[in-house]
């Protein structure tokens, strides 16, 4: 069912607003949620319409169930019909280990960023899909936000802006992200029909010489296909969904039926940082505010936790702004968020060396117990 727009954009622009937050997605959708309920007023705006599919893994692990739980919300993702996650079968080379999972679900996009735009309006946020957002002037009070639907464009004021458009979004002027030379893209589609080999209750990591494919089944019985390539294998084998074949191929999963036909989508490159992420009266989070390599649901994690941490900070910003607060939410996302992606980084190199992988799931295929801390750590 598609989520209406809660005004339109005339009464959107008829008032000045505690916060807006630009994008619905999990990091903007649980911020507008989190102020909210702290008795901001808050304007919820996103450029598509929703429920929307997006190139994700679709793996909720327990860091972000406790964030979810942390924000009143810990009933979500099992309401929207998330199924348990008991292990994850990673396979290199035809060999495979069987590594344990605990306290992780999978939940699609649709579903799960529906949910967290439903609570965000349940708690007082009003949405406005359909919009695009571009962020304009600092006053002396407020900052001003441009929205534009059509060939419609008003201004909106603010006393803050959080600011969640997503990998690749560019929302402060003159902002690029510096994105790592050797980064990988992602890609990802939901294939129908899929072979019993892709059991429920289990994620699917499949790796070989130009990255890696992870599979798993969502709440609708679908199997969400998303994968992190090497651009130029892409290249090589002429399109994701080739380059996907080759890597199931590689690791000795089954093939499925017309995966090169499927409607494929891209990501920018994966790993990416932006030089700051805040300015006056705006703060930058989720994928835009930096992004490695996930491996099972760490992105979703870190979005979630983001959304959790910035509310107190952006409350402080809605009743009196410094610029203090800028560098703080730089330290609270270093240590909410940044130092956490370093263990994605590790494990981003080690699926880039086929050999020491290889010899890695042949050591857990024996001893599954030995990727226990690993799993500990992404969970708590």
């Amino acid at each position: 069912m598609t989520l209406q727009a809660t005004l339109g954009l005339d009464e959107a622009a008829a008032r000045t607003w505690d916060a807006i937050a630009v994008g619905a997605g999990p990091a903007g959708a649980l911020a507008a949620h989190e102020l909210a309920r702290r008795g901001v007023s808050v304007l919820l705006v996103d450029k598509c319409v929703f429920p929307r599919w997006k190139v994700c893994g679709c793996c909720v692990n327990g860091r972000a169930l406790a964030a979810l739980r942390s924000a009143g919300l810990g009933e979500l993702a099992a309401q929207r019909g998330a199924v348990p996650l008991e292990g994850i079968l990673l396979a290199a080379a035809g060999r495979r280990a069987l590594v344990p999972l605990r306290g992780e679900v999978a939940l699609s996009r649709e579903a799960l960023d529906a949910g967290l735009v439903n609570a965000a309006v349940g708690s007082g946020t009003s949405f406005l899909p359909e919009t695009q957002a571009t962020l304009g002037k600092a006053g002396a009070c407020t900052r001003t936000v441009l929205l534009r639907q059509g060939e419609r464009t008003v201004d909106v004021e603010a006393r803050v802006v959080v600011a969640a458009p997503g990998l690749g979004g560019r929302f402060i002027p003159g902002e690029t992200p510096r994105a790592q030379a050797d980064s990988r893209i992602g890609a990802g589609v939901v294939a129908d029909g899929p072979p019993e080999f892709y059991v429920p209750g289990r994620i699917f990591m499949a790796t070989g010489h130009g990255g890696y494919v992870g599979l798993v089944r969502r709440e609708d019985g679908r199997l969400n296909i998303a994968a992190a390539f090497d651009a130029s294998f892409v290249k090589q084998e002429q399109g994701p969904g080739a380059a996907a074949m080759r890597v199931l191929q590689q690791a000795g999963f089954p093939a499925i039926a017309d995966l090169e036909s499927l409607a494929w989508r891209g990501t920018p490159t994966l790993t990416r940082r932006p030089a700051h992420v805040a300015a006056e009266r705006v703060f930058v989070l989720g994928d835009a505010a930096g992004y490695v390599e996930p491996f099972t649901g760490e992105g979703i994690a870190w979005a979630l936790g983001a959304g959790v941490a910035l509310a107190p900070l952006a409350l402080r910003a809605v009743r009196r702004w410094d610029s203090s607060l800028a560098d703080a939410w730089s330290q609270r996302l270093r240590h909410t968020v940044t130092r956490r992606q370093r263990v994605c980084q590790v494990t981003a190199t080690l699926l880039r060396r086929p050999s020491l992988l290889e010899g890695v799931v042949a050591v857990l295929a024996f001893a599954p117990g030995l990727a226990s801390p690993l799993v500990h750590y992404v969970n708590s």
